[in-house]
């Protein structure tokens, strides 16, 4: 049976699911080649080092989870229907669970530091931009940006963590698409009685 040649992106995509499961230390060449079914030296043959794996990753999860959502969401001209679709995708199953809040425990790695800024910096001023559109001055704008990032986050630690005891944030299910639903209302009404 000949072997499938790996590229970057399958390397990258291990990295983030051992990210996912285990943090930044779980991001070994050796586990990753094991898992992958292939040698260090299929490694080696795209990246220089480790950290370049992780700065690779790192890239693809923000290529996938900002510059692509962003730019699909652009498409949408009402800014409510925008923020709606935003907050159903970004809150809706995983590609990779447990991603995000692995990658923010792991903000002052020196590989993760910088593309985790940039991914935050990003992400808050699309949304005081959405917020904008929809009416809110520039400062109570940001000010809801930051609510609204800090409701997803918390949104996905809960889910990565107390899923358990907390069903409201699951993927699928009644009591999870309602919680969603009273989430977006109140980001929503938010945008509107700070106008």
């Amino acid at each position: 049976m000949a072997r499938r040649h790996l590229t970057p992106l399958d390397w990258s995509t291990a990295a983030l699911r051992a990210m996912a499961h285990g943090g930044v230390a779980a991001v070994s060449v050796n586990a990753l080649a094991g898992e992958l079914g292939t040698t260090r030296g299929s490694f080696y043959w795209h990246f220089k080092d480790r950290d370049a794996l992780l700065t690779a990753a790192l890239e693809v999860w923000e290529e996938g989870t900002t510059t692509a959502l962003i730019s699909e969401l652009d498409d949408i001209t009402d800014p409510r229907q925008r923020l709606t679709t935003l907050f159903t995708t970004a809150l809706g199953q995983q590609e990779i669970n447990g991603l995000e809040p692995a990658i923010v425990a792991h903000a002052d790695h020196p590989a993760v530091a910088p593309i985790l800024r940039r991914v935050t910096d990003r992400r808050i001023a699309y949304l005081t931009d959405l917020y904008t559109d929809l009416s809110l001055a520039p400062a109570a704008a940001r000010r809801q940006a930051v609510v609204a990032y800090a409701a997803y986050l918390g949104w996905l630690e809960l889910r990565r963590s107390a899923s358990d005891i907390v069903p409201e944030v699951a993927t699928t299910g009644t009591t999870a698409t309602a919680a969603l639903e009273h989430l977006l209302t109140e980001l929503a009404r938010s945008g509107k009685h700070q106008a």
